[in-house]
């Protein structure tokens, strides 16, 4: 997890425009020249075959929630690691299984992570109601104080406004303060497969390894983690994305398609 930054309003680092002709989800397409003036913008750069992406999602529902009818406008942006991820219906099946109530720009060319110069999944940015960037955090954490700084952004728009107090943690390693040892790295495929035990023949491909039949298997050890995921796509899989292993993959059918192995934090010593 990195350090959240508060951005000075001085420091004049405005809100990117969307680009146009993208798709949108739960909207038509957004302009933030027309949000702009009235609300606070937050914008999440996520992926919805990412589990760290997910993971900070009942926050950003939560926010959505909270703070929609104060003046806070959440936009989500899904930026897919993976190829399957540009497919627009994988997009719009994933959001609607996973209830995303707020807009979600399609970035499958990574348009817009380059307007803003991002650097990884989940990113969040939030602007003010002129388009300054007031607050950034790059990967999950820092909940507690994100929900201060939408509160302070939104006490900007009418100061008369009562706020509750921030959202509990959704897990324990999301409280405030705890201090986490540093998880293993995700296994990014096919460039990482010396890091799997391999079973069978396995097919590189742009993105992913293949199983060239039944019963190809593909280990990862991981130490430092809460749970393990597995990218799969092909071979059986009826919709592509995130599957819990514990740590190893065997093809039931040919053509199964392993994208890589994720990991979540391990939960902080003592915790239930």
């Amino acid at each position: 997890m990195l350090a959240a930054v508060r951005v000075p309003p001085d420091e004049n680092i405005f809100a990117p425009e969307f680009p146009a002709k993208l798709d949108w989800l739960n909207v038509a397409f957004l302009r933030l020249s027309q949000l702009l003036g009235s609300n606070s913008v937050l914008v999440e750069f996520c992926d919805f075959a990412r589990v760290n992406s997910l993971r900070t999602m009942p926050y950003m529902k939560g926010w959505h929630e909270r703070y929609g009818d104060s003046g806070l406008r959440v936009i989500g942006v899904h930026s897919p690691a993976y190829s399957f991820g540009r497919d627009r219906d994988f997009a719009a099946r994933a959001a609607e299984r996973l209830e995303v109530p707020y807009a979600v720009c399609l970035d499958p060319d990574f348009a817009v992570w380059r307007e803003y110069g991002n650097r990884g999944w989940p990113a969040r940015y939030l602007f003010d109601r002129s388009g300054l960037l007031r607050y950034f955090h790059y990967g999950e954490g820092d909940y507690v104080d994100c929900e201060l700084a939408i509160q302070e952004l939104l006490r900007e728009i009418d100061p008369e406004r009562q706020f509750p107090e921030p959202l509990e943690p959704v897990r324990p390693e999301d409280a405030p303060g705890v201090m986490l040892e540093a998880q293993t790295a995700d296994v990014a495929l096919p460039s990482e497969r010396e890091r799997l035990e391999l079973v069978r023949s396995w097919l590189d491909g742009p993105d992913y390894i293949e199983a060239e039949d039944a019963g190809a298997g593909a280990s990862v050890r991981f130490e430092n983690a809460g749970s393990a995921w597995a990218v799969l796509s092909g071979g059986g899989i009826e919709e592509p994305g995130l599957f819990e292993t514990d740590g190893t993959v065997v093809a039931e059918h040919p053509g199964l398609r392993i994208h890589g192995f994720q990991f979540t934090p391990a939960s902080p010593a003592g915790a239930p």
